[in-house]
């Protein structure tokens, strides 16, 4: 069900600032000047160093050019290449275990933890942290399982419903009912003309994806089990799943929801903690709490444009700009995922020996939650976080992945999760 207007049982109320911000201006590293604080209290800075302190959550910005750590003392932010610490908020009242970049900007989503006295998790804050003060807040009946960032919307994610929201004036504009979704599955594309939402169905191994600006809703009945995880490309065009098997990941077109390739993680169960897809969709990387990062070749990619809500461009033209075509990727510079050496009996044989397997590995030396993207400086590159560190693979001849750098950037207690 996708519902407009104001919440109905579920609800939430909002206390809006006097206007924020224009979304041209998002995604630029000045800071901004926003709208009047909220009724919460400013935080109260924590200005004792502890070296204790746990590890709530990790998440990457929308370029994956900088990494959000939500911390039991507050949050820091992090640049990838070059590593740095940019900024880091320690407070008295507790953590957050929710902590949502906008790209490079002063304006970040967060959710405190149970501990939080001041924040607690059933509340989001729109916060300025170039004025150090909440700008917009959102209140809930239940616990709040994500929140995402657009230049122009905001997406509160529940065990059972999404809300989305107008980043100018908070104003709510969609509901979507889900599948039970305590992982708080969701995720947007992140190209200015485009918006594209995937968040679980009403059904047991389904996806709903949301093309906003042609007015589309299509069902992707990914697996047989419960999903676990799922990513978009940037454009929102192709969709990669997994489900809480682990064993293949799926990638479907958006537009008419065909399955496009299927590759092979493993033959055990494994929970894949998150799944990547490089800028140029030709790689897909995968990590999993085997410990280990598996890179795929990516055979195709979707050709098409969704259309922004005001385009004067028609429905007669929607099959026009958002065509479904295929286009082969399989370039002479790159290698291909391999197959067993039976799979030239496809379909005599079961389909496991037709599989296609992960071009690139990287094992890693303890089975932590690990969260994975594409390097923005090499096109080789993938970046790991939780080991905190970058490796690089060879496009063409593939196999183990080379460590390039490794940062220890947060001291946390062995008890600590990502």
């Amino acid at each position: 069900m996708l519902a407009s207007g104001p919440p109905s049982r579920m609800g939430s109320s909002v206390s809006p600032s006097q206007g924020i911000f224009p979304p041209s201006n998002i995604g630029n590293s000045e800071f901004l000047n926003v709208g009047a604080s909220s009724s919460f209290p400013p935080p109260e800075l924590d200005m004792n160093k502890n070296d204790e302190t746990d590890l709530l959550s990790v998440s990457w910005n929308q370029n994956s050019g900088c990494i959000a750590a939500g911390t039991s003392n507050g949050f820091r932010i992090y640049n990838c290449e070059p590593f740095k610490e940019t900024f880091r908020r320690d407070l008295k009242s507790g953590g957050f275990k929710i902590v949502e970049m906008l790209f490079r900007c002063n304006i970040l989503g967060l959710v405190g933890s149970v501990g939080n006295t001041h924040y607690p998790p059933n509340k989001v804050l729109i916060w300025d942290d170039h004025q150090s003060r909440c700008i917009g807040e959102f209140t809930f009946r239940s616990e709040v399982r994500g929140v995402k960032l657009r230049r122009d919307r905001i997406v509160v994610v529940l065990e059972h419903k999404i809300y989305i929201y107008n980043l100018m004036d908070l104003k709510l504009l969609h509901q979507i009912e889900t599948l039970a979704n305590p992982r708080g599955l969701c995720c947007l594309s992140h190209h200015s003309n485009t918006f594209v939402l995937a968040c679980p169905g009403l059904c047991k191994g389904q996806v709903r994806v949301e093309h906003f600006g042609l007015n589309v809703t299509k069902l992707i009945n990914a697996h047989d089990s419960q999903i676990a995880c799922f990513t978009l490309s940037m454009d929102g065009l192709l969709l990669a799943t997994a489900s809480v098997k682990g064993t293949l990941i799926r990638i479907f077109n958006t537009m008419d929801g065909s399955r496009l390739q299927e590759v092979r993680r493993g033959a055990d169960r494994a929970e894949i903690n998150s799944m990547a897809l490089s800028p140029n969709v030709q790689w897909l990387a995968a990590s999993s709490d085997k410990g280990t990062v598996h890179l795929f070749n990516l055979r195709v990619r979707v050709f098409g444009e969704d259309t922004r809500p005001n385009s004067p461009r028609g429905p007669a033209l929607v099959h026009q700009n958002s065509s479904t075509s295929l286009d082969p990727l399989v370039s002479p510079n790159t290698g291909a995922n391999p197959n067993s050496s039976l799979s030239f009996m496809r379909g005599v044989l079961p389909k496991y020996f037709s599989s296609e397997w992960s071009f690139a590995q990287f094992h890693l030396s303890e089975r932590t939650k690990f969260i994975v993207a594409f390097g923005s400086q090499s096109q080789n590159s993938v970046l790991i976080v939780g080991m905190d560190g970058r490796c690089s693979f060879d496009p063409v001849r593939g196999g183990a992945m080379l460590q390039k750098e490794y940062v220890s950037f947060l001291k946390f207690q062995s008890r600590s999760t990502i």
